[in-house]
């Protein structure tokens, strides 16, 4: 009896489009939500290359203070890498902090989608020492 392959079928791969696409479809739904839920001068930001500020600008701290948000809707995640851009385009835009919203699996609703940052700077988002 031949061993059987255990391996599971791979998903067909995303072409560099339609990833492009998905990408900025999430960014528009980020944006819009926050838009609608915070302040109606939140929009997407203009790619700058290796200067890049962040993928959603107009959001602040609850002292005012600019928040980065950098987007992401990939197959897998890559949590370390991510922080470390956010980080970088935190201080391209000199934030105060750098947040990255990634897409959850199973749900297009921008509310319900997966943010993550440091402990740190969700102590400075929700007001606590500088």
């Amino acid at each position: 009896m031949e061993p059987q392959d255990r391996t599971a079928p791979s998903r067909p791969r995303r072409s560099n489009s339609s990833a492009r696409k998905a990408g900025q479809m999430f960014e528009r739904s980020v944006a819009n939500y926050l838009r609608d839920e915070l302040d109606d001068r939140i929009d997407i930001r203009p790619k700058n290359g290796r200067d890049d500020r962040g993928d959603i600008g107009g959001v602040r701290t609850i002292r005012g203070e600019r928040v980065v948000l950098e987007c992401k809707n990939h197959q897998s995640m890559s949590l370390g890498s991510w922080l470390a851009e956010a980080e970088r385009e935190r201080g391209n835009d000199d934030a105060r902090i750098g947040i990255v919203v990634h897409k959850r699996r199973g749900t297009a609703a921008p509310g319900e989608q997966f943010v993550t940052m440091t402990l740190a700077d969700l102590v400075t988002l929700l007001g606590g020492p500088r």
